[in-house]
């Protein structure tokens, strides 16, 4: 019998992930990747949130002009969560994204549980873009002397990408790439401008009292706009259509929040000390309009046009790929047996997931609908904010873990634990400031993911062990865990399920367990003395009970 390579039995040994559907094809490279994750945070975060943040941070009593800070500090928190999501994405980049990472480590309940939030997480993400789109359509409404039915138009709109969205992502890449490009170019010549001209209020932004009236206000600021990141690494969720996902995956989502977090610091500070954040109110309440008012107030009655006209398009930009992220979680689900099978479904032409899309779209319709504006944008954010709790946590149980599991990242999180260790203590710390609302909205999730998969995905997952399981094992009993890696070494080298083995398939298993290099063939000579120990019957074979009380009990570093 020919002698097994390490590299045949690890691929057995060390748990594989289970493919992507060969049906969607890689077509997104590395410019694709930072467009459609900025294109994810550019629209309702930059677009919408800046009033809703400002009267935040003054308790819903009056605006004030520190959110430049909240943004800042928001990036911060969701940098140790990016980096880890790209590490996480190159050692599995199939669709899905973080519910992969989290069912993949934690096992199908977790995994139920997580992908049923991240879903409505995204799903809420885009319908507040596209009641921003409502907004900014009722500016051009009064601007433009027409008559529009605001509900009708958001529905149809709401349509539109649906049907854009089942085209394809190549589809969706070339409506992102000029929307993101030009909206942004055309804000920044605003902000420029308005820098340039208008007299400038430092104390709006940068005071003590622009600032909230205490940590709680800010931090529960920051905790809101957290909401305006997780486009940073929507795109992981389509990680099975990115070409060199190991490269560009990490490289696309470090640059997109990079240039995220400048953009949203640089707009917000420009918008508080160039316009009295009072104009950002009307009646009380803030308004879902901010860029048309600044834009208005600097420069006019036509650059206020042009600027709710590029808000417009551009938070429609962002539903398009929120839908696009949205749906691969239920696709992915259905893939994992978590949820019934038609999900799974790809489209034969398109090859897109469209019955995803299509539940995706039609719950849009009833959060538009039905839900107030304020709390879609806390839900969706606490959702998100839980999540990037769960993904630092999935790689200090998948680092800890990797020997006795499949995981290998092609690029590694630098700083490791302490950048996972930073970014679930900052994402606790938005949690606790969120208050009830984060918790309430988490707990749904949970309550609904337990009963869901006890109904329907309990009947088709595998039993099988998890890194978490392995994790905790280590921290209680690692004799255990070794244990188990070598049974599961064993059997895998039995390629032909003898329950017994022989020199090769030995000299195989303890290769892939790391004792030995079987091309060392000084090495070679001193694990053949082994085997013909360990074969106290000496009938040329061994089964398990000596392999494991001989690989046990002695010592191969000698």
């Amino acid at each position: 019998m020919a002698r097994l390579s390490p590299s045949d039995v690890l691929g057995i040994v060390l748990q594989p992930i289970d493919k992507v559907s060969e049906a969607l094809e890689r077509k997104l490279g590395l410019f694709s990747v930072v467009i459609l994750s900025l294109s994810a945070m550019l629209g309702s975060g930059l677009f919408v949130l800046p009033s809703l943040a400002m009267m935040e941070l003054g308790g819903g009593e009056s605006p004030l002009g520190g959110i430049w800070l909240a943004y800042l500090f928001a990036g911060l928190v969701i940098l140790p969560g990016a980096i880890s999501k790209s590490e996480l994405a190159s050692a599995m980049p199939s669709s899905g994204g973080a519910y992969v990472y989290i069912e993949k480590t934690f096992g199908p309940i977790i995994g139920t549980i997580s992908g049923l939030g991240l879903w409505a997480n995204f799903m809420l993400k885009s319908a507040f873009a596209l009641i921003g789109f409502r907004a900014y359509l009722w500016v051009l409404e009064g601007i433009l002397d027409i008559s529009i039915n605001l509900d009708y138009a958001v529905m149809i709109m709401l349509s539109l990408i649906v049907g854009i969205n089942i085209l394809g992502a190549k589809s969706i890449k070339k409506v992102q790439t000029p929307v993101v490009l030009i909206s942004v170019g055309y804000l920044l010549c605003v902000c420029f401008w308005a820098l340039a001209t208008s007299e400038l209020n430092w104390d709006a932004a940068i005071s003590r009292e622009s600032l909230g009236a205490d940590w709680h206000s800010f931090s529960s600021t920051a905790a809101l706009v957290f909401v305006s990141y997780i486009g940073v690494t929507k795109v992981a969720a389509v990680g099975g259509e990115i070409k060199k996902p190991s490269k560009n995956m990490p490289y696309g989502i470090l640059i997109s929040l990079l240039f995220s977090i400048i953009l949203y610091v640089f707009v917000t500070l420009t918008m508080v000390i160039t316009v009295d954040p009072i104009n950002y109110v009307e009646n009380g309440h803030s308004r879902e309009d901010p860029i048309y008012i600044f834009a208005l107030e600097v420069g006019g009655k036509t650059v206020g046009v042009i600027a709710a006209t590029f808000a417009a398009i551009t938070v429609v930009s962002g539903a398009l790929a929120g839908i696009m992220a949205a749906s691969r979680f239920l696709f992915a689900m259905a893939r994992d047996n978590l949820l019934p099978a038609f999900l799974e479904d790809v489209h034969g032409r398109f090859e897109t997931p469209h019955w995803a899309i299509i539940v995706t779209g039609l719950s849009m319709a009833a959060a538009i609908l039905f839900l107030p504006v304020h709390d879609v944008a806390e839900l969706a954010s606490g959702f998100n904010i839980m999540v990037f709790i769960v993904i630092n946590t999935c790689v200090l149980v998948l680092r800890t873990s990797a020997k006795s599991h499949w995981y290998d990242p092609a690029w590694k999180s630098p700083f490791f634990p302490f950048v996972q260790i930073f970014g679930i203590l900052g994402g606790l710390i938005l949690i606790y400031a969120m208050g009830m609302k984060a918790v309430i909205g988490g707990l749904s999730a949970i309550i609904i993911g337990i009963i869901i998969y006890q109904f329907y995905g309990s009947r088709f997952a595998k039993e099988e062990i998890t890194p978490w399981e392995t994790f905790r094992l280590m921290m209680v009993n690692p004799d255990e865990v070794e244990h188990r890696r070598r049974w599961a070494a064993f059997h895998a080298a039995d390629t032909e399920g003898t329950n017994h083995l022989n020199l090769n398939e030995f000299i195989a298993a303890m290769s892939a367990l790391g004792y030995f290099d079987p091309d060392d063939e000084q090495k070679f000579s001193i694990l053949r003395d082994y085997f013909h120990k360990a074969d106290e019957d000496d009938n040329g074979i061994i089964d398990i009970d000596e392999f494991l009380s001989y690989v046990e009990e002695t010592t191969f570093q000698d």
